[in-house]
């Protein structure tokens, strides 16, 4: 099979053949490091390392590079409010996002650029707009003129006349279009400025991603990635910058948007209050269960938020870990219940999963369904260890196939459960001496205190089987 990749500018599933043969080249645009990431933010980063982590599964060699933006406007307001200088306050947050990305077990980028360490390369590609007539300089400032660039609207699929007929022009607007965008600022009082041709300033936000992509990944790179609030105007502007310095050339083969979170079906916002950070999740849920929520909804969807979507997340993920916890006590105890391994269903089970899950990813990098891959390879091992008909071999292999296609993922199986609300390797111990409790009540005869234990659990969603071998619990 092939990877097949919706792409935003053609807007059409295409196979995925990359720039060079078994490499891959990824940018994605990465937060403005004025507070911690949100759940918006957490989304894109989420997905985005997914599909590296996919390509490397594939055996390609990836090259993925996500940027800090670590200067402008809101870094600049942020700082005036806390009184303190701009880019330090931007370097505190660039720390704090490490800390919530490990947490969600979001992989390092192969390199992670800062927009304010490639200020040289920005003014290079303004010098070089400016001489093929696309950027022009007023009083400091520079602007990308947006009408000597014909392929402008290409991405987002907007008419410029449009654009132009709904925009707003102040008054006073320096502008010759009123679609023209900052290229370089002028310096203000207090804020950060540094040399150029035109005077001191500093470069505006679509320049810093055009200059670190190309700087790292060169012209006619493999994915450009991020939220689809992006697609307009920054990735517009993306390509009218970057493919008017290259004359033409094509900045980037596959376009990749995450769609929105919703809150109650309404987008989440800051005017409407529903603005999550992900620090504040991460109080409340593990970050393995913010990711399995993540991942649970196709990246093209839209993805509704509450905390019971979450704790359904954390239920499934630990119906994942019971399969590989109850598959490796039985290896544990070394024996098979059959020697022929006559239970059909298991002899073909992880190739019939392996085979499933890459399906679903190379459709478009389709995570929900790939989830299903899992659920049904688990209930196959659960089946097997109830019924029987099985040997050490096959749940091994079972269970080994299922770690893996869930590490593929980001997640680690072999990890303690843990329960919804966050109370992480307490569970388990907890379960233990319920166990220990019951057995010791069907010791005793005291068959109503044991079924009400047993059903009890059922209600909370725990399920307890009874075997000759002594009872097992798994979530349902």
């Amino acid at each position: 099979m092939t990877v097949k990749i919706y792409n935003t500018i053609h807007k059409e599933k295409e196979e995925f053949i990359p720039r060079e043969a078994g490499k891959v080249a990824m940018y994605a645009c990465g937060p403005t490091t004025y507070n911690y990431f949100h759940l918006g933010n957490a989304r894109m980063l989420v997905v985005f390392d997914m599909v590296r982590r996919y390509l490397a599964y594939k055996g390609y060699e990836v090259t993925y590079v996500q940027n800090f933006t670590d200067v402008d406007d809101k870094i600049i307001k942020r700082a005036s409010e806390e009184n303190c200088e701009p880019l330090a306050l931007a370097g505190r947050y660039i720390e704090e996002y490490y800390k919530d990305a490990n947490a969600l077990n979001i992989q390092p980028a192969t390199v992670h650029p800062k927009a304010t360490d490639h200020i040289k390369e920005m003014i290079e590609i303004i010098k070089g707009l400016e001489k093929k007539g696309l950027a022009y300089p007023v009083e400091g400032d520079v602007y990308f003129a947006v009408e000597h660039f014909p392929q402008y609207g290409r991405l987002s699929g907007r008419n410029l006349e449009d654009l132009q007929a709904g925009a707003r022009v102040e008054i006073d607007d320096k502008k010759l279009n009123p679609m023209d965008f900052a290229l370089w600022k002028k310096a203000k009082p207090g804020e950060p400025a540094w040399p150029s041709p035109w005077g001191d300033g500093r470069p505006g936000w679509h320049i810093e991603c055009s200059a670190m992509a190309l700087k790292y990944l060169g012209p006619n790179f493999d994915i450009h990635g991020g939220g689809g609030d992006l697609v307009f105007p920054h990735h517009e502007n993306e390509i009218a910058q970057s493919e008017g310095y290259l004359d033409g050339e094509q900045f980037a083969r596959y376009w990749m948007h995450n769609a929105f979170i919703t809150v109650n079906q309404e987008k989440m916002s800051k005017s409407l209050g529903n603005f999550f950070m992900i620090r504040d999740i991460l109080k409340k849920f593990p970050g393995e269960v913010v990711r399995f929520y993540l991942l649970g909804t196709h990246y093209r969807s839209p993805l509704d938020f509450d905390d019971e979507k979450l704790e359904m997340a954390a239920r499934g993920l630990d119906r994942l870990k019971t399969s590989v916890r109850l598959a490796g006590e039985a290896l544990s105890k070394g024996k098979s219940t059959d020697s022929a391994g006559t239970r059909g269903e298991l002899l073909n089970a992880s190739s019939k999963a392996r085979a499933a899950f890459e399906e679903a990813m190379e459709d478009d990098f389709n995570s929900a369904q790939a989830y299903a891959s899992l659920f049904d390879l688990a209930k196959e091992i659960n089946t097997a260890l109830n019924e029987g008909g099985w040997t050490g071999a096959q749940i091994a292999e079972a269970r080994d196939t299922l770690i893996d296609l869930a590490g593929i993922l980001g997640f680690d199986l072999q990890k303690d459960s843990e329960v919804p609300a966050g109370e992480s390797g307490k569970f388990n111990a907890v379960m233990e001496l319920v166990l220990e409790l019951r057995a010791k009540a069907r010791a005793d005869k005291d068959w109503s205190t044991a079924d009400l234990i047993r059903d009890r659990l059922k209600e909370a969603s725990i399920i307890l089987e009874d075997t000759a071998e002594g009872s097992r619990w798994y979530l349902k």
